[in-house]
C-alpha cells in the first residue's frame, strides 16, 4: 500500500466499556484495501466522535444515562501520534445530561460543545492547551415537546453547530421542533439565546451543514424523513426556511432520518435512511437550494452515520444492525454506485476521516 494513498479513519460504536470501541482504519482509494490499525477501549458508548483540527486530539462521547448506567454522560479526549496511531487517554468530564450523541468543536479548536439527547441540553467545554477538557463553561437547557408523543415528549438536543464565522452556535432540537440559536462568544465561552426557529410540527431537526458559500443551513430531519434548506443571515444568525423535500422515494413511517454531509466540492447533498437503509443524494444549484437526484442503496441495515471521502470518491458508511463499515464508490455526478468493501465493527455509529 502507498503511504501517500492512505486516508485514516476513526470509527466510533455502542460498545462496553472493556470493548474497542475507537477503531481506527486506513483505507488506500487506489487499491481499495483497508488495514484495521487498532483500537481503544475503556469507554462505553463511544458513539460520537470529533476531531481537533491539529490532527493530534480525538474526542469521543460516552452515551450514557443517570437512571439507566447510573451516570450522566460524558467526554472524553484522547491523544494519538502517527505513525503508531496508540490512542491514549487524557481526562474526561462529565456533561450534565443524558445520551450526549454529538460533539463539535468550534472554528477555533478552543471549545468543544456537547449535546445532551436525553435530557435536552447542551454543554459547552473550553480545550486547554494539552487537548484536556476544562471546566464546563456553559450549559443551556430546552424546554417544550412536540406533537410526536412516543420521540417528542421533551426536548431532545441531537446536534450543535457552529456557524462559519464562530459567532453563533445553532443547537438542532429533534424533541420540541426548534433551531435554538445562541450567540457565542469566542473569548469567554458564553452562550446567549438569540432566536429560536420552529420546524414543520412533528419534523425532528438532527443534524444540519452549512453550504460552503455561508449562506445556507440544510438540516436533516429525522422524523418526517426530510431535509430543509434553510437562508442564513450572518449579520444576525437569523434563519429562513426556503424549501423542504422528502429523502424517501414514498412515505415510510419505519425510517427515520439520520445524518447530513456535503460532497467536497459542495455540489453534492447526502442524507441517511435508517429504515429504508438508503443516501439521498440531492444536487446542490448555485442558489444553494437542493433537487433530489437518487435514491441509493447505503450497502447495510442502518446508517446512522457516514464520511465523504476527501476527494469525492467514496462513501463510507456506519450501518449500525449489519455492524459494518461499508465503502461505497461515488461516481463522477456524485452519485452512489458499487460496494467496494466491507469493515466488520460491533455496532458502528459514527465514521470520521482524519486529513
Amino acid at each position: 500500500m502507498n503511504a501517500k494513498s492512505k486516508q485514516l479513519y476513526f470509527v466510533g460504536s455502542y460498545a462496553a466499556q472493556d470493548q474497542a470501541g475507537v477503531t481506527a482504519f486506513d483505507f488506500d482509494p487506489a487499491a481499495g484495501d483497508v488495514t484495521v490499525r487498532g483500537g481503544f477501549s475503556g469507554i462505553r458508548n463511544p458513539s460520537f466522535l470529533a476531531l481537533h483540527p491539529n490532527g493530534r486530539w480525538l474526542y469521543a462521547v460516552s452515551e450514557t444515562g443517570l437512571a439507566h448506567d447510573g451516570d450522566y454522560g460524558s467526554i472524553w479526549s484522547l491523544s494519538y501520534e502517527r505513525p503508531s496511531l496508540d490512542m491514549q487517554p487524557i481526562n474526561s468530564r462529565s456533561t450534565g445530561g443524558d445520551w450526549p450523541c454529538h460533539l463539535e468543536i468550534d472554528r477555533s479548536g478552543r471549545w468543544i460543545v456537547a449535546s445532551n439527547y436525553g435530557t435536552g441540553n447542551a454543554a459547552l467545554f473550553p480545550i486547554l492547551d494539552g487537548g484536556e477538557l476544562g471546566e464546563m463553561a456553559a450549559f443551556v437547557q430546552h424546554e417544550g415537546q412536540g406533537p410526536n408523543t412516543a420521540r417528542q415528549e421533551g426536548p431532545h438536543a441531537h446536534s450543535a453547530t457552529f456557524s462559519p464565522d464562530n459567532r453563533f452556535l445553532i443547537v438542532a432540537d429533534l424533541g420540541i421542533d426548534q433551531l435554538m440559536v445562541y450567540q457565542f462568544d469566542e473569548e469567554t465561552g458564553s452562550l446567549t439565546l438569540r432566536d429560536s426557529i420552529q420546524t414543520a410540527p412533528g419534523a425532528g431537526p438532527r443534524h444540519m451543514v452549512f453550504h460552503p458559500g455561508g449562506r445556507r443551513v440544510f438540516v436533516a430531519n429525522e422524523l418526517d424523513s426530510t431535509v430543509t434548506v434553510y437562508d442564513y443571515r450572518a449579520a444576525d444568525g437569523a434563519l429562513q426556511a426556503l424549501q423542504t423535500l422528502s429523502t424517501l422515494p414514498s412515505p415510510d413511517p419505519e425510517s427515520t432520518v439520520a445524518d447530513i454531509h456535503l460532497s467536497a466540492s459542495g455540489r453534492q447533498l447526502y442524507v441517511s435512511n435508517r429504515g429504508h437503509n438508503s443516501i439521498a443524494v440531492f444536487e446542490v444549484e448555485e442558489d444553494g437550494r437542493v433537487t433530489l437526484q437518487g435514491i441509493f442503496s447505503c450497502g447495510g441495515d442502518w446508517p446512522r452515520n457516514f464520511a465523504v471521502g476527501p476527494a469525492d470518491q467514496f462513501l463510507l458508511v456506519a450501518n449500525r444492525r449489519s455492524n459494518q463499515i461499508s465503502i461505497m464508490s461515488l461516481d463522477d455526478d456524485g452519485g452512489i454506485g458499487r460496494g467496494i468493501q466491507q469493515i466488520p465493527i460491533l455496532q458502528p455509529s459514527c465514521v470520521l476521516f482524519a486529513p
